[in-house]
């Protein structure tokens, strides 16, 4: 009996919805997700692309244009965008 126990589980795991495809990008990303894991938004590190938009005061944040929650995203954090590059949004990020 124990097999037909476990098939329940086995098909859940098939029917998991793939990750969404990003844009190919040099930007320097870091980390699992902005906010919580998994998420597509992104912390950016420091780079010739991102160098100018570095702040002690925010998170520099980066997001695919694409990406379906966009809007939400920038009304429940206060992001400002800075830039536009190889298919992501930019934000600053105010801490706190």
């Amino acid at each position: 009996m124990r097999p037909l126990f476990l098939l329940p589980v086995f098909a859940l795991a098939a029917c998991e919805m793939p990750a969404p495809e990003l844009p190919e990008t040099d930007l320097p990303f870091f980390g699992d997700g902005y906010r919580a894991e998994g998420d597509q938004c992104r912390n950016l590190g420091e780079s010739a692309d991102t160098i100018e938009y570095l702040d002690h005061t925010a998170d520099l944040v980066g997001c695919p244009e694409d990406m379906e929650n966009l809007g939400v995203f920038v009304a429940d954090t206060g992001a400002i965008e800075v830039a536009r590059k190889d298919g992501y949004v930019i934000y600053s990020v105010p801490n706190g």
